[in-house]
């Protein structure tokens, strides 16, 4: 393994660092301490920070050469609304939240890289250490490039990396083309008439109407969607009524959708619409349809992603980079690569062995209470950002 020796070198440093973070986790567009720590250490290494962008974002600016060429290099730093049960000595101090995805070791190996780049300025041009709020459902990336993110740091391209339970620290996996699918929200609002239950022929009951509907909605998955293209329709909510004798007025349907493409979601929704308003009709109620679109799908640039996958044979050898299988999951990194060509990629953060002592009883996945991000992960992943900026930036 191809690590950088000076990174090496400072691991510890980073470790309490990431530790830190992990014990105050703050969530999205709130991340003031987050901030003003990440804030310091930059300055501390003779790197200028811009903060602001998107609430609670800061970007470094490490100028080298006289290059005009930049790159950027985002890490995400919100952490969850959940209870940790791990008990070791750096899990959170404040009930409710947690950094359950490994937001505090992106940072932290985003950071390693950018100590690195504050003494060593092996690149001509300028490297751009992004660091977002707000991924975990607030559009932090959106926000950013509102603020004038691309504006203000003008880069040819931007790159992301997540950690990965289940695939083993010391690889990587990546894939060009779509990689994490899009999220959008729907509730469906149906309104009848209520009624007492022994007489519903005084009513119109929306209940029948509700499932209905959920039926219906499924054979816009398997009937006009074409089969080769992936999609899935979760309802995950319905509400309707109050007591087991009476009939309500109205009943809600709410849930998610995930596609790998715009297309495929503007066809759903047409398909939406066009089912909620004849159901309702249909059975003498009338609905309404809230659609709201979340964050798109994140589509890697193949250019870049192949540039992505020599940097890491390069660290790991090729025996130990891997093709990304896409999810359905989502990730708002794809705002970032609507406006500019860039390759999201993963780590592997192994399968939980490496918690200490006081971790709780269930697995080390993304989401879950009992996770820990792996500490071993800070070298490779800040060395997989010096080299892929040293090798963007080389002088030409």
């Amino acid at each position: 393994m191809k690590l950088v020796e000076q990174i090496v070198d400072f691991h510890a440093e980073l470790r309490d660092f990431r530790r830190d973070l992990h014990a105050h986790p703050e969530l999205k567009f709130e991340e003031f301490r987050t901030a003003d720590l990440i804030a310091e250490r930059p300055g501390a290494w003779g790197i200028p920070v811009d903060r602001g962008l998107g609430g609670t974002g800061v970007v470094g600016i490490v100028k080298a050469g006289t290059s005009r060429r930049a790159i950027g290099l985002r890490a995400d730093m919100d952490a969850l609304p959940m209870t940790e049960f791990n008990r070791f000595a750096h899990a959170s101090k404040h009930p409710g939240r947690m950094h359950a995805c490994g937001h505090d070791g992106h940072v932290a190996m985003l950071l390693a890289a950018a100590k690195h780049f504050a003494t060593q300025r092996n690149f001509d041009g300028t490297a751009y250490p992004v660091f977002q709020p707000a991924e975990e459902g607030g559009g932090g990336a959106r926000e950013m490039i509102r603020d004038g993110l691309f504006e203000k740091f003008p880069m040819e391209a931007i790159f992301g990396m997540h950690n990965w339970p289940g695939l083993a620290a010391g690889q990587f996996a990546l894939k060009a083309g779509p990689v994490m699918g899009s999220s959008t929200e729907f509730k469906v609002t149906i309104r009848g008439r209520g009624s007492h239950a022994a007489l519903p022929h005084n009513g119109v009951d929306p209940v029948p109407v509700a499932c209905q509907m959920v039926q219906a909605f499924q054979t816009i998955i398997t009937r006009n969607k074409r089969p080769i293209e992936a999609a899935v329709l979760s309802v995950t909510m319905i509400h309707a009524g109050e007591a087991t004798n009476v009939v309500p007025d109205t009943a809600e349907i709410q849930g998610t959708l995930r596609t790998f493409t715009v297309e495929t979601i503007d066809l759903v929704e047409q398909r939406m619409r066009a089912l909620v308003e004849h159901t309702a009709a249909a059975f003498g109620c009338t609905a309404e349809l809230e659609f709201v679109r979340n964050y798109p799908p994140t589509i890697n640039h193949a250019k870049e992603t192949d540039f992505c996958r020599e940097v890491m044979k390069d660290i790991v050898g090729e025996a130990n980079v891997f093709d990304f299988e896409p999810t359905l999951g989502s990730e708002d990194f794809a705002y970032f690569l609507l406006e500019k060509p860039g390759c999201y990629v993963v780590i592997g953060n192994g399968e939980g062995a490496h918690r200490e002592a006081g971790h709780g009883l269930g697995p080390c996945t993304l989401h879950n209470p009992n996770y820990d991000f792996n500490d071993e992960l800070i070298p490779i992943g800040a060395s997989y950002w010096v080299h892929l900026a040293e090798r963007w930036l080389a002088p030409r």
